[in-house]
């Protein structure tokens, strides 16, 4: 085993170097109904092994990536990667948010909760 004590250290309090590709925010269409609130992004060249989405105190985030290994040798690491969040308005049934990716669009959809969503309120005769 050697024991070659010559390694390079690192200098204390020194920011370490992470490489970060530049994002943009993608374009996004908010749509309201009764039911729910929808998120509609445009993510072209991104699949869902290079999506993530979250949900976190209050607020829904998504970052994608388009280029993958095979298209980054092809001079497609220019190519930003996308990131946007929006604050999630109170009412919403976190627990019942669905997400679907299909030909470089996302949909996000976004359930209002029981106490949110329009109801009739009887008469009563008297």
């Amino acid at each position: 085993m050697s024991t070659d004590r010559n390694l390079t250290k690192r200098v204390e309090n020194s920011p370490e170097k992470i490489q970060q590709r530049p994002a943009v925010p993608p374009a996004v269409d908010i749509y309201e109904s009764a039911d729910e609130l929808l998120v509609v992004a445009d993510l072209p060249g991104v699949t869902q092994d290079h999506l993530a989405i979250r949900l976190e105190k209050g607020e829904l985030s998504f970052e994608g990536r388009r280029a993958d290994a095979a298209e980054r040798e092809q001079g497609a690491d220019n190519l930003p990667d996308f990131r946007r969040s929006f604050v999630v308005p109170q009412g919403i049934d976190s627990d019942k948010i669905a997400a679907e990716l299909q030909a470089g669009v996302l949909r996000i959809h976004l359930p209002k909760s029981a106490s949110l969503k329009p109801r009739q309120i009887p008469i009563s005769a008297g």
